[in-house]
């Protein structure tokens, strides 16, 4: 039990502090423990020093606003079974888990449940989600024990690589996965008529303990000249499920429209548009603005968000819901998309067409002159989109260059949609969201699959009119849960480590920036930082600094807020065709406000949900990856030709190895080993983010402006490597002392750290 207030209390000491923390299952951050121990607001000062102090020596660390000691499993985590002990217990290794700041990845012990049918025993080589618990049994290596909450995936036998011809008529398998070390032989029998270069997915039929596995090839998925092997590689890499099943198909084909006679609104005469980028096929938000006829909100607005009633059609625990949940999320990439729901409901149904009656779950919202919201409705409704409009289309409308389709609805839509935009405007810039300025390119292919060129999309004010509605759609849907208590799944960001803070600190030192050392950092801190640098050579280095510093949003049941918009509370609503948090939490508003009778079971709660949340945040992490690798492949594969050209880039990161270099104009990242660089030792100077020569004081830094040449290219695995021609900046010299032992230090112990990986 935690300790009681005392009569006159006195100040805990380290060990009652890290003992309280221990024992406090719930939440625990400085309010907590002050109530705890007793403590006046004077106190509170010294508490943050103390637990800032304990931070600092890694006894504890800050976990969705919570306190716990540094390097513990949180209650629920995505795990790969990797082995069995010596009495044949399943040991498991969390997929997330920071071993450079907290060392090897603690193991789990997996409890068996002792009644189980077929095919719900875990195996190894199997993804599962965990409840994790502490043995605290003495001596035992493994501190851990986990219960397996439900298997994601089983190993597979099917492979994916390049197959290479034998001049007997068989073949090999280059297996594109870093993982798959072995190639694999394929006799002649078995090659299903694959050429030289053909990238296919085989079946590994034998496995031996000498030589090579033997496989048969299932399906040829194309050559590697075109791109779209490319993102096949991918798919298979990550396990991402991109085959609908046949009961899934057969609901979505089943599936008809909803009418008005489910107890919907008739919202068909609102002129309702859709703005969306120029290629998009599914529309699953459309908007409309007005001004507040009621004196007392004199300049104020009303705006109506409507959202594609994706929970009409995709009904919990149907096969359609199961085949969302295993995806989590839609995944985009240049040459084509990996839909969470199949086209009949993301491109049809679901899509906000013009002049078609469509599904939607909309919410109507109040805004002042100043743009901060006053109230909200949620509505379930039957609308008809009045437009289809592009980013483009609609911000050359409101710039004076209206077209057919815009000119009809520039007066009544277009400009007051603009207006409230501008209202909502003034009232993010008085939030002052974390405001970071870092241009996306997009990669543009031909109509045969090739790579045409890497644009920079311009931003324009339609994008940022369509994000401030999002987000305010958003935070509404939270605060209506909240108020109805109804479980949900929270879209949190939480705020920036310690440990990260201090380092940009040290490093903003170096550009004679400070930042404010006690209390609590926020948005605006940051937003000062780089106001400070804008059109300065820094300007872009210290954004990915700062990037870098802040933690990844993920979904949570626990409502820690959104550090980077500067919000207590937000809740996905918005994009539910491609992401299954958003129809969480659709299903959540039709259950607490009585909207129908599919929305979230009974059964749902937050314990559940957490399971839920754990889910689709490693599905989004495996998408974000799988898009960032398919883009490193086609760009790689797009410069393959040019060996030995010459380019111009910025240094995007600074390893002990060597140096991340980013390509103007292609984005394209490469790296130079640091073995490669110059005919001295480098050192790392880790606080500053640089490479220094130990003769010459020669300095490389991230941000800096480069030419390279392109050395080597590997498309199948997206990687290039550069040679430095530029020189860096003469910053100091150092003295002779240190150039001699550098020279002397045994060369096979300077390049083991340096080799390009």
């Amino acid at each position: 039990m935690p300790p009681r207030p005392r009569q006159k209390p006195s100040f805990p000491s380290r060990e009652d502090l890290l003992a309280f923390i221990d024992r406090e299952p719930g939440k625990v951050g400085t309010r907590e423990i002050a109530r705890a121990f007793g403590l006046k607001n004077d106190d509170r000062a010294a508490l943050k020093r103390m637990l800032r102090d304990l931070a600092d020596e890694g006894l504890v660390e800050r976990r969705r606003k919570k306190l716990h000691h540094a390097g513990t499993l949180p209650s629920v985590v995505m795990a790969d079974v990797t082995s069995r002990d010596q009495d044949g217990d399943l040991i498991a290794a969390p997929q997330e888990w920071d071993e450079q700041a907290h060392g090897p990845a603690p193991k789990i012990r997996i409890q068996t449940p002792r009644r189980a049918r077929p095919g719900e025993v875990a195996g190894v080589g199997d993804q599962v989600l965990l409840r994790i618990e502490e043995t605290g049994e003495e001596g035992d290596a493994i501190r851990h024990q986990g219960r397996v909450i439900k298997i994601i995936g089983h190993p597979k036998h099917r492979m994916l690589g390049v197959f290479r011809a034998l001049p007997d008529g068989s073949g090999r398998l280059v297996p594109v996965n870093k993982k798959d070390l072995r190639e694999v032989a394929i006799p002649a029998v078995a090659t299903a008529d694959a050429k030289d270069g053909d990238l296919v997915a085989v079946e590994v039929s034998r496995r031996s303990r000498f030589g090579a596995p033997v496989a048969r090839v299932q399906e040829r998925l194309g050559s590697l000249a075109s791109e779209k092997a490319v993102s096949l590689i991918a798919i298979q890499t990550h396990e991402i499920p991109s085959v609908v099943s046949r009961d899934a198909l057969v609901e979505a084909q089943a599936a008809r429209p909803a009418t008005l006679g489910e107890g919907r609104e008739d919202w068909r005469d609102i002129p309702l548009v859709t703005i969306d980028p120029v290629d998009a096929k599914d529309h699953d938000d459309a908007v409309f603005a007005r001004p507040d006829p009621d004196p007392a909100n004199r300049g104020g607005f009303i705006i109506d968000v409507a959202i594609a009633d994706v929970a009409h059609y995709v009904r919990p625990g149907s096969a359609l819901d199961r085949e969302a949940l295993a995806r989590g999320n839609s995944v985009y990439f240049p040459d084509q998309v990996v839909p969470m729901l199949p086209e009949r409901i993301s491109n049809d149904l679901c899509s906000l067409r013009p002049a078609e009656d469509r599904a939607a779950l909309a919410v109507r919202m109040v805004i002042g002159a100043d743009g901060r919201k006053h109230a909200h409705r949620f509505h379930r409704v039957l609308m008809r989109s009045a437009a289809k409009l592009a980013y483009p289309q609609a911000q050359a409308a409101i710039d004076g260059r209206p077209d057919d389709v815009t000119g009809p609805l520039l007066a009544n839509v277009i400009e007051p949609l603009y207006a409230a935009y501008r209202a909502l405007k003034a009232a993010r810039d008085a939030r002052d969201p974390l405001d970071l300025d870092l241009p996306e390119r997009k990669i543009l292919l031909k109509p045969d699959g090739t790579v045409d060129r890497v644009i920079t999309p311009e931003r324009l004010d339609a994008h940022r009119l369509i994000e401030e509605f999002m987000i305010l759609a958003n935070v509404a849907a939270a605060e209506t849960l909240e108020r109805a208590h109804t479980p949900l799944i929270y879209r949190v960001h939480d705020e920036p480590a310690p440990e990260k803070i201090e380092a940009l600190r040290e490093f903003l030192h170096t550009l004679d920036i400070s930042l404010p050392r006690g209390g609590t950092l926020n948005t605006s801190h940051f937003n000062g930082v780089l106001a400070r640098v804008k059109g300065r050579d820094v300007e872009e280095l210290v954004n990915q600094v700062i990037l870098r510093t802040q933690s990844q949003a993920e979904y949570s049941t626990e409502n820690y807020g959104h550090f980077g918009l500067n919000l207590r509370r937000y809740a996905h609503f918005t994009s539910p065709i491609r992401r299954y948090a958003d129809l969480v939490v659709h299903r959540a508003l039709i259950r607490g406000l009585k909207l129908g009778p599919d929305g979230l079971p009974s059964t749902a709660d937050p314990q559940s949900l957490g399971e839920v949340a754990a889910r689709i945040s490693a599905a989004e992490r495996r998408a974000m990856v799988a898009e960032r690798e398919t883009s490193d492949r086609l760009i790689a594969h797009f410069l393959a030709d040019r060996i030995g050209a010459t380019f111009e880039g910025r240094i995007s990161g600074v390893t002990r190895a060597g140096l991340f270099v980013k390509l103007d104009g292609t984005g394209a990242d490469g790296f130079v080993p640091a073995r490669l660089i110059g005919g001295e030792y480098f050192r790392y100077q880790e606080a500053r983010h640089e490479l220094v020569g130990d003769e010459t004081g020669e300095t490389y830094r991230l941000g800096d402006r480069v030419t390279v040449k392109l050395a080597e290219a590997a498309p199948v695995a997206g990687a290039l490597r550069f040679d430095l021609l530029s020189q860096g900046r003469i910053e100091r010299k150092r003295p002779a002392a240190s150039a001699k032992t550098a020279r002397e230090r045994p060369a096979a112990k300077r390049g083991k750290s340096r080799r390009w990986r």
